[in-house]
Parts: structure tokens; C-alpha cells; sequence
């Protein structure tokens, strides 16, 4: 069964963090990756960017309108997503547990339903 891992966050948040922290964090982070590539469970790890640079499509007589974004007015935003390949959701949730930001920051898991066909 596969799974979405969510994380959240903010600026402010990233930027409290002293600067000598960052490159211990992203090694801890890069470390969970790779064990979880590793046993074949984790399919992709993804860093967004930050919220001012996220984009709003909507469509309007055939013409996309585009206008800033995100879509919700909140003080933390979608960070990074996962992509997890598990099976049980009790083994999503020992990943998401084992998350180096668990201890601090939720970690939101969501079961993936429907995935669409590859097949043309």
C-alpha cells in the first residue's frame, strides 16, 4: 500500500534555527532517506519551496489565471512530501515516527487510494 508523508513549516520557523544546526539537520534528514530507499519503502522525497514562491491556477473562459499562493491562509505550509510503499499502515507509521523532525513537528500520513494507470 502506498502512503503520502506531509511535513510542514515555515520561514521563521527555518530561520529561529542557528545556521550551524542546518548542515547536522540536513544530514540526519539525507540518513533517513537513504535507509528507506535502501529497504525499498521510501519512492521519493520531495523539498518545496518556499510558500511565496507557490502558484494558484485556476481556469477562466479557457484561459489560465494565475495568481500567488498557497490556497490556504495559514502560518505553516506544506514543506515536503513523501512517497512511501509500505506493507501495513503500521509500518507508515514506524517511518513516519522515525522522521528526524518527529520529535518536534508532526508528521501527517495519508493512505493513497487510487493510483492512475500507467498503461496508455
Amino acid at each position: 500500500m502506498k502512503y503520502l508523508m506531509l511535513t510542514y513549516g515555515n520561514q521563521e520557523k527555518w530561520s529561529s534555527l542557528p545556521a550551524e544546526s542546518w548542515p547536522e539537520a540536513i544530514a540526519k534528514q539525507e540518513a533517513f532517506n537513504a535507509k528507506y530507499r535502501g529497504t525499498g519503502e521510501l519512492l521519493g522525497a520531495y523539498g518545496l519551496a518556499d510558500a511565496v514562491n507557490s502558484r494558484l491556477i485556476r481556469r477562466s473562459e479557457g484561459v489560465p489565471v494565475v495568481s500567488d499562493g498557497p490556497y490556504l491562509e495559514t502560518k505553516e505550509y506544506l514543506a515536503s512530501f513523501y512517497l512511501l510503499d509500505c506493507e501495513s499502515e503500521e509500518r507508515a507509521q514506524q517511518i513516519a515516527a522515525d522522521m528526524p523532525w518527529a520529535d518536534v513537528e508532526p508528521v501527517e500520513l495519508w493512505p493513497i487510494l487510487h493510483e492512475s494507470s500507467t498503461e496508455a
